[in-house]
């Protein structure tokens, strides 16, 4: 009897590995969401980051009847413009970041003819609260300065004056220390 012949008498022998296979495979669908694989491995989730982030600083600068050129320049480009609704634009932002809460927000613009109307704008962040809302290295806030006080430049030592020696002294004071090859042929 050949191969072929032989695995036609005897399902069991193909179809058992499949099966079993399967069951395995059908197993690990079954596994919870969480961040964490077998508890030891943290999968890579993409950052995903839509529309334009609009804070209170912005949105302190939009004052009714300005034209629509200029509020495109505080907010940016909307999201949506509606066929529809011509006079009305939709601001939506969202992001999703490892390791920080999603957010989602939306502001709606409206405009009679070509100037601003009004502004819906609930619960904006301001740019400091934004930005801490998705940082995620969590460093410290104690970090030191890096700039040093008045009182810590005069508390310096004064540097010392190294005496020339013949490498870094000059032969003749009106040629300069290093020779270069001139850029350009005489």
């Amino acid at each position: 009897m050949t191969a072929p012949t032989r695995l036609r008498a005897r399902p069991a022998l193909w179809l058992t590995p499949l099966v079993c296979a399967g069951a395995l495979l059908s197993g690990c669908a079954a596994l919870p969401s969480t961040d964490r694989v077998f508890g030891l491995v943290t999968p890579y989730k993409v950052e995903v980051v839509q529309g334009n982030v609009i804070t209170k600083e912005q949105a302190a600068q939009i004052k009714p009847g300005q034209t629509r050129a200029q509020v495109r320049d505080i907010l940016g480009s909307p999201l949506l413009m509606d066929v529809f609704h011509a006079d009305r634009w939709d601001y939506v932002f969202t992001i999703r970041r490892q390791g920080a809460a999603p957010q989602q927000r939306q502001v709606i613009v409206r405009f009679d003819a070509d100037q601003l109307k009004s502004m819906e704008a609930p619960d904006l962040p301001s740019e400091r609260d934004f930005v801490a809302s998705i940082d995620t290295f969590k460093t410290s806030r104690n970090a030191p300065a890096l700039a040093l006080t008045d009182a810590q430049i005069q508390a310096l030592p004064v540097p010392v004056a190294r005496p020339a020696t013949a490498a870094t002294a000059k032969v003749n004071p009106s040629e300069p220390a290093r020779i270069y090859p001139p850029l350009e042929p005489r």
